[in-house]
C-alpha cells in the first residue's frame, strides 16, 4: 500500500482521502491494529484490554504504521467530514479512503458502479478478517398489550427481507439476516457478506463503540488522534495508551 501511495503522490494524486476528526483517525487506527496484529491480538487489546497486548512490540509497530498515513494525506484533512473525503475519491482527486461501507452510499448517489468505477477492498493485511459495527433498534417495555403488539409488528417489518433489501441497498451496508438473498446486491456487498458469514476473524469495532465501554474507547481515541496530529513517538504512544485505559476502567 505504501509503495502504491508513493507512486500516486509522484503522479500528483492525493493517495489517501482523510478527514481529520477523532473518530476517523480511530477508524484508521483500528484497521491498522487488525492488519498488524490479527484478530486474536485485536480482541486481546480492545476487548479483553490485556495490558501485555496493549504494551507489546506489536502495538508499537501498529503505531509506526499508523504514522505513515500522515505522509499521504493532504493539508486540508483536519476537521474534514467523512463524506467530503469520500467525494475526493469519487471526483478522482484522491485514490483511496479508509472508511466503513456506509461510504458506498455516496458512490451510489453519484451514479458510480462498484467493480467499474471503484473497488471495495479489505484493508491491506486484514483479508479474511471483518470489523463489525451493528446499529441497534431498542424499544421500551409497554404496559399496554396493543402497544406491545405494535412493537412486535415493527420488529417484524424491520427484519423482513424486503426492508433489509431496501435499507441496505441504499445505505451501503449488508443485511443483518444471514439467510438474505444477496443476488440483487452489488459486488461489494456480496463480498462483504461472504467474509462476514465465514466468521474467521470477526472483531467488534473499537472505534465505533462495539468492543468496550465508552470511557475506554474514548481514552483510546484520544491517544490515537493526539498521536496522529503530533510528533509523538510510537513507544510513547503505547505508554500513554496503557495509562489512559487503566485510568478509564
Amino acid at each position: 500500500m505504501w509503495k502504491a501511495a508513493e507512486k500516486l503522490e509522484a503522479a500528483g494524486i492525493i493517495p489517501i482521502a482523510h478527514g481529520g476528526q477523532a473518530w476517523q483517525d480511530n477508524t484508521t487506527f483500528e484497521s491498522i491494529v487488525l492488519s498488524v496484529g490479527g484478530a486474536e491480538f485485536f480482541n486481546k487489546a480492545f476487548v479483553e484490554l490485556d495490558m501485555a497486548a496493549l504494551e507489546s512490540d506489536t502495538m508499537v509497530e501498529a503505531f509506526k504504521e499508523f504514522r505513515k498515513v500522515t505522509s499521504y494525506i493532504d493539508r486540508g484533512a483536519p476537521g474534514r467530514d467523512w463524506n467530503v473525503a469520500t467525494a475526493m475519491v469519487i471526483k478522482g482527486e484522491a485514490a483511496m479512503q479508509f472508511m466503513g461501507d456506509w461510504a458506498k452510499g455516496e458512490f451510489s448517489a453519484a451514479g458510480k458502479v462498484p467493480g467499474k468505477d471503484y473497488y471495495c477492498l479489505p484493508f491491506p493485511g486484514t483479508e479474511g478478517d471483518f470489523t463489525f459495527n451493528v446499529d441497534s433498534l431498542a424499544m421500551f417495555e409497554q404496559r399496554d398489550a396493543a402497544n406491545t403488539e405494535a412493537q412486535m409488528k415493527m420488529a417484524e417489518l424491520v427484519l423482513s427481507t424486503k426492508f433489509q433489501d431496501v435499507f441496505n441497498m441504499n445505505k451501503g451496508s449488508i443485511p443483518v439476516r444471514l439467510d438474505q438473498d444477496m443476488s440483487g446486491f452489488d459486488s461489494c456487498a456480496q463480498a462483504s457478506m461472504e467474509t462476514f458469514k465465514q466468521g474467521k476473524g470477526l472483531v467488534p469495532s473499537m472505534a465505533h463503540g462495539m468492543s468496550t465501554f465508552p470511557a475506554v474507547s474514548g481514552a483510546i481515541s484520544d491517544v490515537a488522534t493526539n498521536f496522529f496530529n503530533s510528533k509523538m513517538g510510537a513507544e510513547e504512544a503505547v505508554g500513554k495508551l496503557a495509562s489512559a485505559i487503566r485510568a478509564a476502567q
